[in-house]
């Protein structure tokens, strides 16, 4: 027993790394994407907010440890099974690093429900409780990135327009760069001489750069009370973004955590801290491949935009994780970004198309992988 709750323990750590790995980028996804910030100051704050939101979560989501414990699903005595938890945890995080090294933005909670159906079916057969799968599981997570498409593009352009009447407008930015020129021929000191004098320097001139669209970036100029607009908006992009970073932290831990506390061997505050650590340590060290994705290759937006998709990822995911729904983040942030690409015309299909693919095999993936780890832990126990 003690083997296997050492087992659990690691497992289930190599859930959180991976989690942090593919997720943790995803709340400063659209301030990096709009070049308000770096990437290294990015993944610092997504760092801190979700850190901050794993502490909190023992005191708001209790629901949510319970959902993913997997009592309701599967008969008790198979949900406190360390095997089957220690299943559940190697389906979830196989699933989730092997996404992350494609760069692909999949969900945890995804992999995590993928995982508790693959054992739940081999350790409890007919006994598999699939109403509650599809009224706890299925349907936040099909429902979370249709709504957030539905709220980002016309909460966008309703704060458009009152921009525009409020007499806030974008400018666009002109490259002036410093270049110092040096002919190309050169100039003979003696014609019948084999000796060639030094060229010539021209002084430094400054230039203009005509770069493609992709590489402008739209800022806005007027006040409001007083205060600059464009200040405002950056202001409230970061504060966005640490509030969906917190509400992902809030959300995702308990699921996590759930792994652990089943069994009674763990006290529920030591799990949240070292679920975090690991979280916090997958997103520094492994985030950059998705961080590219959800940043620059679903589509283009501007301040006020991603400032948008933000705002709606951070409501959505806080009223879900106050009512115990199990809705993914990855899913709804990609459905905000994506809504705005809708409406300014640069979303990628062919990369959301590819986004859309991974998400309908991350479940069966998981169920596999977690059915085939059951039943060899069971044979070798």
């Amino acid at each position: 027993m003690e083997v296997g709750l050492v087992l659990l323990f690691g497992m289930t750590l190599l859930v959180a790394y991976s989690n942090g790995a593919n997720d943790n980028f995803k709340g400063v996804a659209t301030l990096f994407g709009s070049k308000v910030t770096t990437y290294k100051a990015a993944i610092a704050i997504a760092t801190v907010a979700t850190f901050a939101g794993s502490v909190c979560s023992v005191f708001l989501a209790d629901s949510l440890v319970k959902a993913f414990s997997g009592k309701g699903l599967v008969p008790d005595a198979i949900a406190a099974s360390p095997i089957f938890l220690i299943a559940v945890a190697a389906g979830a995080a196989l699933t989730v690093i092997l996404a992350t090294i494609k760069g692909l933005p999949v969900s945890t909670t995804h992999g995590l429900t993928g995982a508790l159906v693959g054992a739940g079916f081999v350790a409890a057969g007919g006994d598999l409780n699939l109403s509650q799968l599809g009224a706890t599981f299925v349907m936040p997570l099909l429902f979370g990135p249709i709504i957030s498409i539905g709220l980002a593009a016309p909460l966008y352009l309703t704060l458009h327009g009152a921009s525009q009447r409020l007499g806030i407008t974008r400018e666009t930015c002109v490259c002036v760069e410093s270049a110092q020129f040096v002919p190309v021929r050169l100039l003979q000191s003696n014609p019948s001489s084999q000796h060639y004098s030094m060229p010539l320097l021209e002084p430094f001139r400054n230039n203009v750069i005509i770069g493609s669209m992709k590489d402008c970036v739209d800022k806005y100029r007027g006040e409001f009370f007083g205060f600059s607009m464009q200040r405002i908006v950056d202001l409230v992009h970061y504060f966005s973004a640490t509030a969906v970073s917190f509400a992902r932290g809030l959300n995702d831990t308990p699921k996590i955590v759930a792994l652990l506390v089943v069994v009674r061997a763990f006290d529920i505050r030591f799990g949240m801290v070292t679920i975090a650590a690991a979280m916090a340590i997958g997103g520094l060290l492994n985030a950059r491949k998705v961080a590219l994705t959800m940043s620059q290759k679903i589509s283009k937006m501007t301040d006020g935009q991603a400032l948008t998709a933000n705002l709606v990822t951070a409501f959505l995911t806080i009223f879900a994780s106050k009512l115990g729904l199990p809705v993914s983040t990855t899913h709804v942030s990609v459905g905000a970004i994506a809504g705005m690409g809708l409406v300014n015309g640069t979303a990628d299909k062919r990369v959301l198309g590819t986004i859309l693919l991974s998400w309908l095999f991350t479940l069966p993936m998981a169920a596999l992988i977690s059915g085939i780890a059951y039943i060899v832990i069971r044979a070798t126990a």
